[in-house]
């Protein structure tokens, strides 16, 4: 068995994100446990217990990547995105329905959410397609194809329907064709498409959907029934202070006004803000600024074009997870369903997020020697 990729990249990683994420991790376990707390109940220890296995697993991946060429990873991009696009077509026929939403696959018991693993695999494609020399960014083709790429695994998500997994897709295209090189007159002209599209994309959306948007502009209109959570958890992050009221302490969150069905996964930050107050929110977004720049570090000592495009997808996706999840939670942002990452309850983003990450240390491991 070889074991040098694995010295190697115990060597060179970027130990600062690593610990970043050990700590998110951490604390995501430590707040879901709050989240579900009850002295007499044991679905608290299964869930607790649950997370904890995807943390680990999750762990195991992103040290795997890390070890892996990620040249060698993008190489199989097609097979990774196919296999996404199977998944996705296989929730609209099989997939378990939800809260109004068709999400997940039950695979051995298991509830995964391939939508989640889609965008990874969206990201080395893409990053792929981009990344192949002699790339004329200034060819309207190329652009389309690309936004093709992103299309599809976009669409079929809309079909769940799950509207904010699918916008997810969109600022990462951007930011990837950016970098890669588009025209900035490009980037204005998709944008302003977007915009655009977006009127008619209101009669698209589902009943409830256009209800969290109702409910966002008009908190007042519905406060026991649809804008019960976003009202619950602006009053836990408010009364947190500065220090907050103690670990298993939150009266939000202990006696049930946060819903038991969200506190652990959308609105775990509540539950974080409620009982650590400020130090603790300031605290948790040091941590997420310090795994950001981990990643925009990988891309920048990138050795080439490749790394630079995987490195920015998964830095704006970790981005536009973290940006929505607390704007959301604090009422400056309709209610998406945007998990936080390595915080938030849930296996299917903990993989996705430490595969990302995976990727980013396995770029700055092979970074330029300078």
């Amino acid at each position: 068995m070889n074991l040098y990729p694995l010295i190697l990249a115990w060597k060179r990683m970027e130990w600062l994100a690593l610990a970043a994420a050990a700590a998110l991790a951490v604390i995501g376990i430590l707040f879901i446990y709050s989240a579900s707390y009850r002295q007499d109940d044991m679905q608290v220890t299964a869930m607790t217990l649950r997370q904890l296995v995807w943390v680990v697993l999750g762990m195991g991946v992103m040290l795997a990547l890390a070890a892996a060429d990620y040249r060698r990873v993008a190489a199989v991009a097609p097979v990774l995105y196919g296999a996404s696009l199977l998944l996705l077509a296989l929730v609209l026929g099989f997939g378990r329905t939800m809260y109004g939403a068709t999400r997940w696959l039950n695979v051995f018991g298991i509830y995964l959410q391939p939508s989640e693993f889609a965008k990874i695999a969206s990201i080395l494609l893409l990053a792929r397609y981009l990344a192949e020399p002699g790339r004329n960014f200034a060819r309207p083709q190329v652009i389309a194809l690309a936004a093709l790429i992103v299309a599809v695994p976009m669409a079929l998500v809309m079909r769940q329907p799950d509207l904010g997994t699918a916008l997810t897709f969109a600022p990462m295209f951007l930011a990837m064709l950016f970098v890669g090189g588009m025209p900035i007159r490009y980037a204005i002209v998709l944008v302003f498409l977007g915009a655009v599209t977006a009127v008619p994309g209101w009669f698209l959306l589902s009943d409830y959907q256009r209800e969290r948007i109702l409910v966002f502009l008009d908190p007042s209109r519905d406060p026991l029934g649809s804008g019960w959570n976003s009202i619950q958890s602006s009053i836990a992050v408010g009364s947190g202070g500065l220090f907050g009221k103690g670990y298993l302490m939150g009266t939000q969150n202990v006696l049930g006004f946060l819903p038991r069905t969200v506190a652990p996964t959308d609105f775990i930050f509540s539950v974080i803000a409620e009982e650590t107050g400020f130090v603790g929110s300031v605290t948790l977004l040091t941590l997420y600024a310090i795994l950001l720049g981990g990643v925009v570090r990988a891309g920048i000592a990138s050795r080439d074009k490749l790394g630079r495009l995987i490195a920015t997808g998964v830095a704006t996706l970790l981005f536009c997870h973290i940006f929505v999840n607390l704007a959301m939670t604090v009422g400056l942002m309709p209610i998406t369903g945007l998990p936080l990452p390595l915080v938030s309850y849930g296996g299917s983003f903990m993989i996705t997020a430490t595969a990302g990450l995976g990727l980013a240390q396995s770029i700055y491991v092979r970074r330029v020697r300078r």
